[in-house]
């Protein structure tokens, strides 16, 4: 798929991982929809959409708290089509499983599973009748191979891969692809509050020694867009931590 003019919609994009995308989906020459529960995005995205001449809309939502459906038809109704959805809006709520609460387990497989579903659902209700798309969700090698603390977590990441597989499975015969992202350790916010032993233990147990990039995530996302005869895979991207 030539991005050049496609439309995209990328969930939670106000920060991280997420700014990283509109900034590569732009840079390829799409339009984008971007989403999040912010007022506005932040000074220094607009900045770099700017400078890349983008053409985007934000969509201020909390997808928990929204109506899917609705949500959907907006952003679809803004140009007229979504070629590429990016489920990557999530939320983490650490804590050992023997303390976990209800409301701990709930509101990370809210956003990080059911969203990514009927958000997912209606958007290929649309895409069906154009016979075309790209859905990408956001997982984690914490779905594929687990973590202390995050069960609720894992669980949802673990479900985005199973979702993955099955809506590729029933997407091929529109030409809808559909494939998903599990990132490793990544430079962001959450990773900058670490403490430097932590980092320390991390950093051993990476090959290549760094921490990746929101942009290399971004770039896979690209990757996984343009390349016309890959669905159903998860692409990790980790620096070599789980081999």
């Amino acid at each position: 798929m030539d991005l050049k003019n496609k439309v995209v919609l990328v969930t939670g994009s106000t920060h991280g991982i997420g700014a990283a995308m509109a900034v590569a989906f732009a840079q390829a020459g799409a339009k984008l929809l971007l989403n999040g529960r912010s007022e506005s995005l932040s000074d220094e995205l607009v900045e770099q959409l700017n400078q890349e001449k983008a053409d985007y809309h934000y969509l201020k939502a909390d997808l928990m708290k929204t109506d899917l459906k609705k949500f959907a038809e907006d952003a679809w109704d803004s140009y007229g089509q979504i070629d590429v959805l990016v489920n990557n809006a999530g939320i983490n709520r650490d804590k050992l499983f023997i303390g976990m609460k209800e409301a701990d387990f709930d509101s990370v497989i809210n956003l990080d599973l059911k969203v990514p579903f009927f958000l997912s659902k209606w958007i290929i209700k649309k895409m069906n009748k154009q016979r075309s798309g790209v859905i990408i969700n956001m997982s984690s090698i914490v779905g594929m191979h687990g973590n202390s603390g995050q069960a609720n977590y894992a669980a949802a990441k673990a479900g985005l891969i199973g979702l993955t597989k099955t809506l590729a499975r029933e997407g091929a015969m529109r030409s809808i692809r559909v494939n998903a992202i599990a990132p490793g350790m990544i430079d962001t916010e959450m990773t900058q509050k670490l403490s430097d032993r932590v980092k320390e233990n991390i950093l051993e147990q990476i090959p290549l020694g760094r921490l990746g990039k929101a942009s290399e995530v971004a770039q896979t996302a690209i990757f996984l867009a343009q390349n016309d005869y890959l669905t159903g895979q998860t692409v990790v991207v980790d620096g070599g931590m789980t081999i």
